[in-house]
């Protein structure tokens, strides 16, 4: 009896200090974490906004707005994570970055970063994030991201053949799920866009 007490008392003593270790860890690393992810998604802003001078993070009510046109339930598996409006050097709104997220993708996650000019045209692109198959999320940001700069569609579709329409633009070689994740992904962002700056739904 004795012997089950002490190795319980032993035992609940070794969780209690890998309790308190796990707790320090987490609190020495945390900061440095979202500085890091702070970091990463400024850089992102820049490189989809080259001619910005600042970004502002938006408030809540860029987020509200969603479910009464219906963009939740047309789009549920992309998510919108951050919004920054892109500012000129004397302040002014030229555009909107726009971090959204799809679990379309064939390794589930792909976050990207998508850049629209006030009159819609997609400034740039870049995969914030990815999951797909080691390589696929490079190839995404070399392939697809440099097809949608500079371009102003209802929205996208991807070509096998290459593309020759206006709205269309070439899929990655052998990786359709990839590249069809992606154009929705940016389908479902300018119809957000369309929702809640064009229109005013917040």
């Amino acid at each position: 009896m004795k012997t089950i007490i002490k190795d319980a008392l032993i035992l609940f003593a070794i969780t209690a200090i890998a309790g308190l270790m796990l707790a320090l860890v987490n609190e020495v690393t945390k900061d440095p974490i979202a500085e890091q992810q702070l970091k990463a998604k400024s850089d992102a802003c820049k490189v989809v906004f080259e001619d910005a001078s600042s970004f502002e993070e938006m408030g809540d009510d860029f987020y509200q707005g969603l479910n009464t046109f219906g963009w939740v339930n047309e789009h549920p598996k992309n998510a919108i994570l951050d919004v920054y409006a892109a500012k000129d050097a004397n302040g002014g709104v030229i555009g909107y970055v726009i971090n959204i997220s799809t679990s379309e993708g064939y390794g589930s996650e792909i976050d990207l970063c998508i850049g629209i000019r006030n009159d819609r045209t997609i400034n740039g692109i870049s995969v914030l994030s990815s999951q797909e198959t080691v390589g696929l999320g490079l190839e995404a940001d070399n392939v697809l991201s440099p097809q949608f700069a500079g371009r102003n569609a209802e929205s996208f579709v991807y070509s096998k053949t290459g593309a020759t329409a206006d709205n269309e633009v070439d899929a990655i070689s052998s990786a359709t799920i990839t590249t069809n994740a992606y154009v929705n992904c940016v389908n479902a962002c300018l119809e957000y866009f369309d929702i809640i700056i064009t229109k005013g739904g917040n």
